[in-house]
């Protein structure tokens, strides 16, 4: 694990490794790289997916440049969208990937919201399962509606199943990304994931450390790639400022933390032997 510092001392990864057109092309196996912030991108054998892509136009600063633009992408099978927040729906991105991507996926109020920007959203309900390409995706539950707690965002009302994470099966193994959430009893009977898209933030309407810990050690074979963490220059903000050596001493078998750097290639393989 190799955790770098900001100039005002907030952990960070190391320097970015810029996305390549081929990194978009067939192969026979699965690749995962981190984007960024809570962003994700899997080419399963060719099916080439990127979940809560924010590329350009975020309204915070950054201390990485994203591993690709959205104009250099030349193709992608789908888009998956968590929920509105701007750090995961980022309409920029989106409407610059328009051009190039086939479907885009959401829980109901996201998707209206793209079909307002001129994009096809498909509406997904809490536990639905559909297919794009060779992988199965199954829609997780979330519990991220903070909103309701904010004098600004009270014009509507803020559901749960305004929210979601993503669960996806490939032919190599089970990755599970849970979203922007606090703990679920949900979370902690699910089938063992091979690797867990894993956010530590300590925020009450994150997961929180403590909660973490449990998911962690809820599953101690999953690898934890972290995300959510070291690329938005905000070190006194905790969705943003987590920092992956404080699980060293708190978890069942440390040396499956990950810490990639942005657009780093990951190999899926199975751990389960199933």
């Amino acid at each position: 694990m190799k955790v770098y510092r900001s100039e005002k001392s907030q952990a960070m990864p190391g320097p970015v490794q810029p996305i390549l057109p081929e990194a978009f092309g067939p192969i026979g196996h699965t690749e995962l790289r981190w984007l960024g912030g809570g962003g994700a991108m899997l080419n399963c054998r060719g099916t080439i997916l990127m979940i809560d892509p924010v590329l350009e136009g975020f309204d915070m600063p950054l201390l990485f440049n994203p591993p690709v633009a959205a104009n250099q992408v030349p193709r992608l099978d789908g888009v998956l969208i968590t929920h509105i927040d701007n750090d995961h729906f980022s309409i920029l991105t989106c409407r610059h990937l328009a051009g190039v991507c086939s479907s885009y996926h959401a829980p109901g109020y996201v998707a209206e919201a793209m079909e307002e920007q001129g994009l096809p959203g498909v509406c997904h309900s809490i536990g639905e399962i559909f297919s794009i390409g060779s992988v199965k995706v199954t829609v997780t539950p979330a519990w991220h509606n903070w909103q309701n707690d904010s004098p600004d965002h009270q014009y509507r009302e803020w559901k749960r199943e305004d929210y979601c994470g993503y669960w996806l099966d490939t032919p190599d193994g089970a990755i599970w990304l849970p979203g922007d959430s606090r703990l679920l009893p949900e979370h902690l009977q699910m089938p063992a994931p091979d690797i867990i898209l894993f956010d530590f933030s300590d925020n009450d309407w994150h997961i929180g450390l403590d909660g973490a810990v449990k998911l962690a050690n809820a599953y101690p074979e999953a690898e934890l790639v972290c995300i959510h963490w070291g690329t938005v220059d905000a070190p006194e903000f905790t969705p943003f400022n987590g920092n992956p050596e404080v699980l060293v001493d708190k978890i069942a078998n440390p040396e499956r933390i990950r810490v990639p750097v942005p657009g780093e290639k990951w190999i899926l393989e199975k751990t389960k032997g199933g």
